[in-house]
């Protein structure tokens, strides 16, 4: 079954269960989805609508630490429940000892000496990871990985 059909079946889930913020969440996706189709007059493949989601996460990641700072956790607890039901759409990343794993490999083979060898190992790894992984965690772990004791 597509991702987008699974969405929709989803929306329908969530409807007979009356749970209206999933169900919020699932609309909010669906149309994003309908509206790249139409301005670009394509069907969506599993590829582009994982784009759309993932472009959705970072949005509320960045909106969750927005409320956190002004002291509006009432806000920030609705965009954590849209995370979450964004986040179970998306396919499973690596575990983080997995993604220390690749970033220690990805430093070794492109002999990145300190943090201005950045660049290097984010393009290497940026090919290797799976869609969905926390690429702000990656650049994270290069941070450390590259920056003098």
């Amino acid at each position: 079954m597509a991702l987008k059909e699974q969405i929709t079946e989803d929306m329908k889930t969530a409807m007979r269960a009356k749970d209206a913020g999933k169900l919020s969440t699932i609309r909010l996706i669906l149309a994003d989805i309908k509206r790249k189709e139409v301005d670009e007059r394509i069907e969506l493949n599993d590829e582009q609508t994982l784009a759309i989601i993932e472009k959705m996460i970072k949005q509320r990641k960045d909106s969750i630490t927005q409320f956190e700072a002004g002291n509006r956790a009432d806000l920030a607890e609705i965009e954590k429940g849209e995370l979450a039901v964004l986040t179970a759409y998306m396919p499973a990343g690596l575990s983080d000892e997995q993604i220390a794993a690749e970033v220690a490999a990805a430093v070794a083979a492109s002999g990145a000496a300190g943090p201005q060898d950045m660049g290097k190992v984010m393009g290497i790894l940026k090919a290797k990871m799976p869609k969905g992984t926390d690429m702000a965690a990656v650049s994270a772990l290069i941070k450390k990985a590259l920056t003098p004791a």
